[in-house]
């Protein structure tokens, strides 16, 4: 894949609702690498990846088939993104199941992780990435129910998956969850995000401890800019016009540059890691 070159505007626009349509996005986001060279890094693997249908998640599905996974998306509403996904990794010859469901309860996870376990026949790999972000000028503009939902979409289901999956991986599997850039800096107008993003990354450091005798393996990918529906849903046009263009790469990332952690993260090459966030932001330094 040829270095993208620093692109310090996109068109000014806006998605109503979150989580938005990839489809309608411009430009497309680039969910696929065609340079990319696949070793079957993940041959006969199955994976559950949550918001599997667009950005990050539709990238690391990709990425996981062309690896020889078949893959589960979990996704909230948007069906058309999920069959687009569901298509373009059934071209690679893999299955994609796709299970809508609202993973802020419990019992919807629960579901979910038997759905995945009853067409793919099993999990080897969980990779936690649904998530929402509401911007606001200050905390008193964050309401008790904004808070919740944050919370119980960002973190507790991920939580929730976990412990759903968990019965049914051993030794050799591996859980990857999303955490951001703005764990480790905070940002102003994302409080709540931000908050649930660091829960993510003491979760998975304890999660690692809690598993490590267990041989399963839980990271973190803590992206920083990329060019999702989520950016579109959540910021006002002329925020996203300039988006990622104050990294020190003055870009965002496309979602398929971040799909490679996971794969890592995912196989056997990462056999010695464990409890580890990995930072794929664009160039920001992060000790």
């Amino acid at each position: 894949m040829q270095q993208p070159q620093p692109h310090n505007t996109f068109p000014p626009q806006h998605q109503n609702r979150q989580p938005g349509r990839e489809a309608e996005m411009n430009p497309l986001p680039q969910y696929d690498n065609p340079a990319y060279t696949a070793s079957g890094k993940l041959a006969g693997k199955k994976a559950i990846i949550t918001g599997g249908d667009s950005g990050i998640g539709r990238a690391v599905a990709l990425a996981y088939a062309k690896e020889g996974a078949d893959v589960a998306i979990v996704y909230l509403c948007e069906n058309s993104d999920a069959q687009e996904t569901a298509r373009a990794v059934e071209r690679l010859g893999r299955k994609c199941a796709t299970i809508q469901s609202d993973l802020r309860t419990e019992q919807n996870a629960a579901d979910s992780v038997e759905q995945a376990v009853t067409q793919l026949g099993g999990i080897d790999v969980l990779v936690n990435n649904a998530g929402v972000q509401y911007p606001q000028n200050g905390i008193s503009d964050i309401t008790k129910e904004q808070l919740q939902n944050t919370f119980e979409s960002n973190f507790f289901s991920y939580f929730y998956m976990t412990k759903a999956a968990l019965p049914h991986m051993s030794n050799g599997c591996a859980m990857i969850n999303t955490a951001s850039i703005t764990a480790f800096e905070g940002n102003p107008t994302l409080i709540d995000y931000s908050s649930t993003k660091g829960a993510i990354v003491s979760f998975t450091r304890s999660m690692a401890l809690s598993l490590m005798g267990k041989g399963i393996r839980v990271n973190a990918v803590a992206p920083g800019p990329v060019w999702t529906p989520l950016i579109v849903s959540s910021f006002p046009p002329e925020q996203v016009q300039t988006f990622g263009s104050t990294s020190p790469m003055q870009r965002a990332a496309q979602p398929c540059e971040l799909a490679p952690a996971y794969v890592f993260l995912g196989c056997d090459d990462s056999s010695n890691i464990s409890g580890q966030i990995f930072h794929v932001n664009s160039g920001t330094i992060v000790n």
